[in-house]
């Protein structure tokens, strides 16, 4: 029997699929029977869930990977993990993150150029590349699927010909896919995926938008998810289902799901 990673990887061979961004066991429950093969978690998801905020280091390390593997337990599915910048300031905090999460029985794990710890800053090129290497040196004794994102075209702080470049340095080091949120249109995106030898991952709702699964699949796209953007629509189906109910008119539930789906 295959292992989760193995799963997980399998998918990229060939073309393009959707990993969606449960928050917590029974959204990923109910996206399982919507037929998607692998999930993804997401912190901004998770923290609101919480209470706290994303990004911000509120949340550690471990809780984060109890908060994917009880995700793929309550599925069954592959799970890869929105590691941030992988909970550490070290090349070898790095590797112990994805040690700890390949342990835990994870697909995937991503690592992003932001500093979590001063929020804004996005490291310096060179420290970068040291941190996915070091992430790809300890995935590849276990197989888990390592992603590595460029976060400064979404934040500002670097254009696109940065992206490229680092994109092209984490693909060259051996990260397994690479993505950059904040892509601005199509032509954008069909750029990065021409330019780098890796499968590319395309994040909905940062940068370019109105784009179709075919547009993005025909620009070159191997995998598409979700981030944050699925539970903020979620949460705003359920403000505008409270306002409804606080309004006296209970009809919308009458569309909930049956119990069954939930459990």
């Amino acid at each position: 029997m295959s292992s989760p990673a193995n799963v997980f990887r399998e998918l990229h061979e060939t073309g393009c699929f959707i990993v969606p961004n449960p928050w917590d066991a029974v959204s990923a429950r109910l996206l399982a029977h919507c037929g998607f093969k692998a999930l993804a978690t997401t912190s901004s998801g998770y923290a609101f869930t919480t209470g706290r905020r994303d990004s911000s280091r509120q949340i550690s390390r471990q809780e984060a990977i109890d908060h994917a593997s009880a995700l793929s337990r309550a599925t069954g599915l592959p799970v890869t993990l929105d590691g941030e910048d992988c909970f550490a300031d070290t090349p070898e905090g790095v590797a112990e993150t994805v040690a700890r999460a390949a342990k835990a029985g994870l697909a995937g794990i991503s690592i992003e150029d932001r500093d979590t710890s001063n929020p804004g800053r996005i490291r310096p090129y060179s420290e970068a590349l040291e941190r996915v290497q070091a992430a790809v040196l300890e995935a590849r004794k276990s197989g888990i699927v390592l992603t590595a994102r460029a976060d400064g075209l979404g934040k500002e702080s670097y254009d696109l010909d940065e992206v490229l470049r680092r994109l092209s340095a984490f693909a060259e080091a051996g990260a397994d896919v690479v993505y950059a949120p904040g892509l601005p249109d199509l032509e954008a995106i069909r750029t990065v995926c021409a330019s780098v030898p890796v499968p590319v991952n395309h994040v909905i709702g940062q940068g370019a938008s109105g784009l179709s699964f075919d547009q993005l699949a025909d620009a070159g796209v191997r995998r598409i998810s979700l981030g944050g953007s699925f539970t903020r629509a979620a949460l705003n189906a359920i403000n505008t289902l409270g306002q409804t109910i606080a309004a006296g008119d209970f009809t919308s539930l009458d569309a909930a799901p049956a119990w069954s789906r939930l459990c």
